[in-house]
């Protein structure tokens, strides 16, 4: 529970974050009741929010598949767009004019509107990763440290930190 109050989430998904920090879960088995009186307070949209909670806190596969199937939809409409033209080169007078082209190019736009939002999305789900702050790792018990070391700074930082002090005086 410290770990969890530590994480400063303001609408925390329990069962994901339970999972993502990675203490070893228990099962207890048990029998549940049937429900004796009153109704759920669960409605639809309490429901479509859990989902959607814990979708987007602790997933990145639905950005993932719209980047996919933007770059798939885009190799599928350049496939057909040479299907047209190959068979346009065949059957010159049985084709009518203008109305193929436009939809292909209008599927290839779309497609490659999708692959953008795709990958649009990878770098704002980066982005809630870091903001995030969630720990890397959970110690759950520390063999053979006496106490923390100190952290040490390369020369290069404490070089560019000196500077930057310097430059902070009146």
């Amino acid at each position: 529970m410290d770990v969890v109050a530590r994480l400063d989430d303001p609408y925390p998904y329990l069962r994901g974050l339970v999972s993502e920090i990675g203490f070893e879960a228990a099962r207890v088995p048990f029998v549940k009741p049937a429900r004796t009186r009153g109704v759920t307070k669960n409605n639809f949209y309490t429901l479509y929010d859990m989902a959607m909670l814990g979708i987007t806190s602790h997933s990145k596969v639905p950005l993932r598949i719209a980047t996919m199937a933007g770059f798939a939809m885009a190799g599928v409409s350049l496939l057909v767009a040479l299907g047209y033209l190959v068979a346009k080169l065949l059957f010159w007078k049985e084709f009518q004019l203008g109305l193929a082209p436009i939809v292909v190019g209008l599927f290839f736009f779309a497609s490659v509107q999708l692959f953008f939002i795709g990958v649009i999305g990878e770098y704002i789900g980066a982005i809630y990763t870091q903001v995030l702050k969630r720990p890397l790792v959970v110690e759950k018990e520390r063999v053979n440290f006496d106490e923390p070391a100190p952290r040490r700074l390369s020369a290069a930082f404490r070089g560019r930190e000196a500077s930057d002090a310097r430059e902070g005086e009146p």
